[in-house]
């Protein structure tokens, strides 16, 4: 074993021209949730322990989208998705259509733990989460202000926002000609007052070699209300296993398709490919058209990233002290 090693990511499809104060936001919120990592790490928690940990202050935070600060569905609402898996014994816990749990990730939790299923979703999820006497809050904690303006233009783009992109004719309807718009400064051709941003994510292996994973996201901007992406899906957005420890974001439906974060444990079993090789070959054979990214760990301590998109908010961190806050290929 190569001792402890932990990665977070706060979404796929940044823009490399992201305001400087945007990019400081972010890397401040990674660097205090790796910090918090670090520190459990070398208190001897499991992994099980960090990820939900790191995952839950993500949640807490608005800057991302999980918890708060969650996309809107179409019809102004957050519906929140989240799973988590222990690798050891490949136990998962995953739970959909939230609209009250103010932490997705420790109701996943408690799904794993404490009920006799590995999913539950929208109204059995909110009982069971009665039931375990866990924090509830109104639907309203969740929505910001940017996400409401968000909606408002992917409504008038008539558009599902994935990575901040919307077509150019919602940003013509919204604005008093190309001339007014041209003076705004942009992001993927979006105004930067209507920024979105995407799924959070954490992997970790223990400094006993225990890998876990743990996914959430409040999913689509604009989607359609019941839609489940690859978040909380064990196999898609999420994996742990003896090998490895993988979290997804980006493109549900292509990450869906792909398996994405179980075809790196498998390719890593069955290929003998090593971290990083996996998720470069995960990366380039399996997404087709679609767009997504991943942070993955390793069992004996390696932590690996890739991503096909402008960027990705990611950080890592290993016991021998390599650390890394980033969000493009720099």
């Amino acid at each position: 074993m190569g001792g402890w090693a932990i990665a977070v990511h706060g979404g796929a499809g940044v823009d490399p021209n992201l305001p400087p104060q945007r990019q400081e936001e972010a890397k401040q919120l990674l660097t205090c949730c790796l910090n918090l990592g670090i520190s459990a790490l070398r208190s001897s928690l499991p992994a099980i322990d960090v990820v939900e940990l790191v995952v839950r202050e993500l949640e807490i935070d608005p800057l991302f989208n999980s918890g708060r600060g969650s996309a809107l569905t179409a019809k102004g609402t957050a519906e929140m998705e989240a799973s988590i898996m222990d690798g050891p014994r490949r136990r998962c816990g995953a739970v959909s259509g939230l609209t009250t749990v103010k932490n997705p990730i420790s109701l996943a939790r408690l799904v794993m733990e404490k009920s006799p299923h590995s999913y539950l979703a929208f109204s059995g999820a909110e009982e069971f989460a009665r039931q375990q006497g866990v924090e509830l809050v109104d639907n309203e904690y969740f929505i910001t202000e940017e996400n409401l303006g968000m909606l408002k233009l992917a409504k008038e783009a008539n558009a599902i926002v994935f990575d901040y992109r919307i077509p150019a004719v919602g940003l013509e309807s919204c604005s008093a000609g190309a001339g007014a718009m041209e003076s705004v400064m942009q992001m993927n051709g979006l105004p930067i007052s209507i920024y979105a941003p995407e799924t959070v994510g954490c992997v970790v292996v223990d400094s006993q070699g225990r890998c876990a994973a743990a996914t959430s996201t409040g999913g689509l901007m604009n989607k359609m209300s019941g839609r489940i992406g690859d978040s909380p899906l064990i196999g898609a957005g999420t994996y742990a296993c003896d090998l490895c420890a993988v979290s997804c974001t980006g493109e549900g439906e292509a990450i869906i398709r792909a398996t994405l974060a179980r075809d790196v444990a498998a390719v890593m079993e069955y290929k003998g490919l090593g971290l990083q090789e996996a998720v470069n070959y995960v990366m380039k054979e399996r997404l087709d058209e679609g767009k997504a990214g991943m942070i993955a760990v390793s069992r004996n301590g390696e932590v690996g990233y890739g991503f096909n998109t402008t960027g990705m908010f990611r950080g890592c961190a290993t016991e021998d002290g390599f650390v890394e806050i980033s969000f493009d290929n720099n």
